[in-house]
This record gives C-alpha cells, structure tokens and sequence, in this order.
C-alpha cells in the first residue's frame, strides 16, 4: 500500500500550492490513500467545513489535527460531518474522534491522532499521555483486520517525537511528526520495521517564518513586539509530503518548492 501523507497545509498559500502540485504527484505516485494535517488550514489557524471540501476537491481523502483544530466558531459542530480526526488524547469532551479505520481499495488503514504533553502552550488543552493513548487504541482495534496503521504524533520537540517512534516501533508501520512546519530529512525505517519522520513540514510561503510575515515573528523575538499574527501571502511556496510505501518498506520525501 502507498500513502501520501501532505504536511500541515498553511493558509491560502498552503492551499493554493496543494493545488498546483497534488496533480502532479497523484499522477507519478498513484497513492492508494492521500492524506493531510488540517490544523492550519484556514487562516492560518484551525479548518472550516469550507477549506475542507475545497482539499478533498483536489484529492484528499482524510485529515488529522492538532491544537489548533478548533480556532474556528462552528467547527465543533462540522467535525462529526467531516473525514477529519482530532488528537485522541484531549480529555475535554470536545466532538470528532481520535482515530479512524479507513476501508481502502487494498484493506483497512488505521489512522491514529495525538498531540504531545511536553509544551507549556498545550496545558490549558487538559491532554493526557498519548503514549498509552495510542496503546489504548491498537488494543480497541486489534480485532478490525487493520492492514496499515498510521499515527500522527502532533509535538514540538524532536526527542518526543523520536522517543514515540521508538515506542511504537514494529507495532505501527509509520509515525509521522507534525506541527513544527519545518521538513526534516531523517525519515527512516525503525529497527522493528516502522516508517518513521521526525516531521512532515507545511505546504505554505517559505519566505515567511512558519507561514507568519518575518517581519512580525523578528520583532517578536528581539524587541517582545506583541504585533498580531499575519499570514506571509507573496514569495515563494513550498509542498511538503510524505510517502510511506508498506509494500516496498519504503519512506520517502516529496517536496516541491514554486513561485
């Protein structure tokens, strides 16, 4: 089986270089199952009924979250409608589900979201620990003739991301990091057979700083300017993916930067 899993899709530059280049890759990789992380999808911050329907659209067929998820008024009552799954772990009884087993053409996919506890930005999110969250799950599905599992794990620091892959390590066939929105160049197969990225990275303006104008992140930083966030729409745009080849073990990069 192949999936193609697209990084965080940021703002309107993030979907309009989904749609410049999805076709493309759906053409040379004829994937079985295409899918995204929507945290970011409208505005910048959370996804809408909306900016959902336009991606599958184009091709996507699910999508996984993150802490951002729910920034938009309404989507908490547009999730249960919609292929998108939000992180397992958050105790608060918010609607959606963590976890999905998809049917696909060649057998069931299990798709698994959760989000790291290591992050002072996440502590008003009342999560749990998405280590056992993740073992709760395979244990509830271990009687669904699930071909493939996913997991997205949604965290800020390399060594959780890497202690989760480790962890899961011939368990789940991949566990793809998210939220960083910066591409790292370390997929793997793990020892135990797992397919493994530190993070997928962002579809969006890479002459930005993580998709926000430079301008305000740097004045941010060195002068503790509390300007409001503004999404970087002119220069460069970046399609940041990854395909996970079970048949063929296989992890691989595809990445495609335009104007």
């Amino acid at each position: 089986m192949k999936i193609l899993f697209i990084g965080e899709i940021v703002a309107r530059p993030g979907r309009s270089v989904v749609k410049e280049v999805l076709p493309e890759v759906l053409e040379n990789e004829k994937p079985d199952l295409v899918l995204s992380n929507a945290e970011n999808l409208a505005h910048g911050r959370g996804a809408t009924a909306g900016t959902i329907e336009e991606m599958q659209e184009l091709g996507i067929e699910f999508f996984t979250g993150g802490d951002h998820l729910f920034w938009h008024k309404g989507f908490d009552k547009e999730i249960g409608n919609l292929p998108v799954i939000r992180p397992a772990n958050i105790k608060d009884d918010l609607p959606g589900d963590g976890y999905r087993v998809l049917e696909t053409k060649v057998g069931k996919v299990l798709i698994i979201n959760v989000m790291s506890i290591n992050s002072h930005k996440y502590s008003e999110l009342n999560l749990t620990n998405p280590y056992l969250k993740v073992e709760e799950i395979l244990e509830k599905t271990a009687d669904q003739d699930v071909a493939v599992s996913v997991v997205d794990f949604h965290a800020d620091y390399t060594s959780d991301k890497h202690a989760m892959g480790f962890f899961l390590d011939g368990r789940v066939d991949a566990v793809l990091g998210t939220h960083s929105h910066v591409p790292t160049c370390d997929n793997r197969v793990l020892p135990k057979g797992t397919m493994y990225v530190t993070d997928v990275g962002m579809c969006g303006n890479i002459d930005s700083v993580l998709g926000v104008k430079k301008e305000i992140i740097i004045d941010r930083v060195v002068y503790s300017q509390k300007e409001k966030f503004e999404w970087e729409l002119n220069g460069r745009r970046a399609f940041r993916s990854i395909i996970v080849d079970t048949t063929k073990k296989e992890i691989r990069r595809f990445d495609k930067e335009v104007i």
